[in-house]
């Protein structure tokens, strides 16, 4: 079954003159427990892939369809909830709140959806991304690495049915980089969990199952 699906999309970004085209009529199928890559330069149509995917944007033209619903049929309240129970998102710049605990910010999505147990829920994810005890630290008292797999447990804490990463290496060493990476990997193989990864590094994009090339808000050979 496909958990994501893109029918000839195409995003397009007003501007004073003319709009700018994003993405081109673009197609994809991506099934339950997928690891895709997207891989190209800045500017390729990757991350309005990302954030179309993700319930983050709407097309232009075209549907996307996340479990079967489409989101442009959806209200801006049902787009909300899709995301907080579906998707989970790891950004290059981490995007943790820096006045909360590593704990705190790994809670914060049950929170919000109301659920009970946020905080055993948040330590256990914690756990599983190998920093058990670190959950009374500020972010600014961690690494790089330890910062991403922070926002990594977050992703995750809601069990999504779909995780986008966008250039989840792209502030870290190589070092640390192919740490995350690993991680990511294993997430995909025990949790059996639909994973897209935007990426301009083809040794990242290794790691994934397919590896999609794009240029100019398209797919390439």
């Amino acid at each position: 079954m496909n958990l994501l699906e893109l029918r000839h999309v195409s995003k397009n970004y007003a501007t004073e003159s003319t709009p700018v085209p994003a993405l081109n009529g673009v197609s994809l199928n991506v099934s339950e427990g997928e690891f895709v890559a997207l891989v190209g330069r800045s500017g390729c149509g990757k991350s309005t892939l990302l954030n179309l995917a993700g319930a983050m944007d709407l097309p232009t033209s075209g549907d996307v369809l996340i479990d079967g619903q489409s989101t442009s049929a959806l209200s801006e309240a049902a787009l909300t909830k899709l995301r907080r129970e579906k998707v989970g998102f790891i950004f290059q710049s981490f995007q943790l709140l820096p006045t909360l605990s590593v704990v705190e910010n790994i809670e914060l999505p049950l929170l919000l959806a109301h659920r009970s147990g946020a905080r055993q829920s948040a330590l256990d994810r914690l756990g599983s991304v190998g920093l058990e005890g670190y959950d009374a630290r500020m972010p600014y008292q961690l690494s790089g690495g330890q910062m991403q797999r922070v926002a990594i447990a977050r992703a995750l804490v809601h069990q999504p049915r779909l995780l986008l990463a966008d250039e989840p290496t792209g502030n870290l060493d190589s070092v640390t980089g192919d740490s995350v990476l690993e991680l990511l990997l294993h997430i995909s193989r025990q949790h059996r969990m639909t994973i897209i990864m935007a990426t301009h590094s083809r040794e990242a994009a290794a790691i994934a199952g397919t590896v999609l090339t794009m240029r100019d808000g398209r797919f390439v050979e």
